[in-house]
């Protein structure tokens, strides 16, 4: 069995090893699996990790409760391994970080705008599976992340139907707060931290999730995720501040809290309570701004597949990230043209992609590689790559989630009202 660990690391330079890699595939790149572990949640066992290995990391580390895509940003974890939440190219006998590929070959890979504007690959995705729900938090925009060396986290939200068979303990989320919340009722939450449940989600509303929808959530906005299994395409950062002390019996410190705030603010409570976007998280159309449902990208039903968009819609007037779904009937081929560089991920069936093949793993050792996840450079994508569904049974779908401003034809938030192809 081919493992990991089982892999030479490649040092040095990795130009000559991705050029191969990407002539021998049709301008696509192998990746190994990347779990990431949260101390301060419990796993909802929907990732396929073998259970075995759901405490790979040690139980002081916590359990495995994330997967995460074509990432090239470290996991912001206490304790963690230095490699920890990068994703790992394989290359036949040979790894490398995709981060480190990116450094020696990024136009090739991710084209020549993102490169020429970021000098890296700005944004990665996840699933994210937890027993209960998540901490009410936010994520710090940019201008308060880079106080602390780091760049802010705008998020959004997709809810894989093959990755939710159970919806676990609390499939709801909180989202922002009542409208008519005060500052003054936040502090006071602040101020009773120690004293158990602080109350925050008594100012907050819960929204029922449903598999097969998302959301897209800008920074500095509060949100507790429920406890369905989520594909989370984001910002390249691990920042976030939890404004809730207690979840489910379990206390979350302090530090959570503060974790990515000045050392001199840690204490000050108007300042922390300053750091959310009040107008967007009293918002009383909050549903119609944030929900997502997919939307066709054309109507080929009759052709044996459908590409769908998932994450689409803007943040602060940017588009930050996409994502698209695509289903491809049992015995169909067919080719998909993309306008830039993608992480994917096969969360159903088997089949090809280009000259690689693609296997959704039914159950993964912690170190064990799989045929599933696949970053596609900027040059095929938009060549087109040849997607085959082999199996005489079984639909082929897989998750895809692109950069910023690659999708100009994306929809517009509340487009799923409006689709004509349903």
């Amino acid at each position: 069995m081919n493992t990991v660990t089982s892999l030479r690391i490649v040092k040095g330079s990795t130009e000559s090893k991705v050029e191969t890699e990407l002539s021998r595939t049709g301008g696509l790149l192998r990746l190994a699996p990347n779990w990431v572990p949260r101390s301060f949640l419990q796993p909802g066992k929907r990732l396929k990790l073998h259970p075995d290995d759901l405490y790979a990391y040690g139980l002081n580390r916590g359990g495995i409760d994330e997967r995460w895509f074509a990432s090239t940003t470290p996991a912001a974890n206490e304790g963690r391994v230095p490699d920890e939440g990068l994703s790992y190219v394989v290359a036949g006998r040979e790894r490398f970080t995709l981060r480190q590929a990116v450094a020696d070959c990024g136009p090739a890979l991710i084209g020549k705008r993102i490169w020429n504007q970021y000098k890296r690959w700005p944004v990665y995705s996840k699933f994210f599976d937890n027993m209960g729900p998540i901490p009410h938090h936010m994520h710090q925009n940019a201008r308060q992340a880079k106080l602390v060396g780091q760049e802010g986290k705008p998020e959004s939200y997709y809810f894989p139907p093959q990755h939710n068979n159970v919806g676990n303990n609390f499939p709801y989320t909180f989202f922002g707060l009542e409208p008519g919340t005060t500052k003054r009722q936040v502090r006071r939450c602040l101020e009773n931290w120690n004293k158990g449940d602080n109350g925050i989600l008594d100012l907050s509303k819960a929204y029922r999730l449903k598999p097969g929808t998302g959301w897209l959530v800008g920074p500095c906005i509060l949100h507790a995720p429920g406890s369905l299994c989520t594909y989370e395409p984001q910002w390249g950062s691990d920042v976030f501040a939890m404004y809730q002390s207690l979840v489910e019996g379990r206390a979350v410190p302090w530090s959570l809290l503060v974790k990515d705030m000045p050392k001199n603010k840690h204490k000050d409570l108007d300042w922390i309570v300053d750091q959310l976007d009040w107008e967007a998280n009293v918002d009383p159309k909050f549903k119609d701004h944030h929900y997502l449902e997919p939307v066709p990208v054309a109507d080929t039903r009759e052709e044996g597949y459908v590409d769908r968009w998932i994450v689409y819609g803007k943040v602060d007037g940017q588009q930050l990230f996409t994502a698209k779904e695509l289903t491809v009937d049992p015995g169909v081929k067919c080719t998909i043209k993309d306008n830039g560089a993608y992480g994917l991920v096969t969360v159903q069936g088997k089949g090809r992609m280009n000259r690689l093949d693609l296997d959704c793993p039914k159950l993964i050792r912690f170190h064990e590689l799989t045929e599933d996840e696949v970053f596609c450079t900027e040059d095929a994508a938009k060549d087109g790559v040849v997607f085959e569904n082999a199996s005489g049974v079984e639909s082929l779908v897989v998750l895809r989630y692109f950069g910023p401003e690659v999708n100009p034809d994306a929809p517009a938030m509340g487009a799923y009202r409006k689709n004509k192809f349903n």
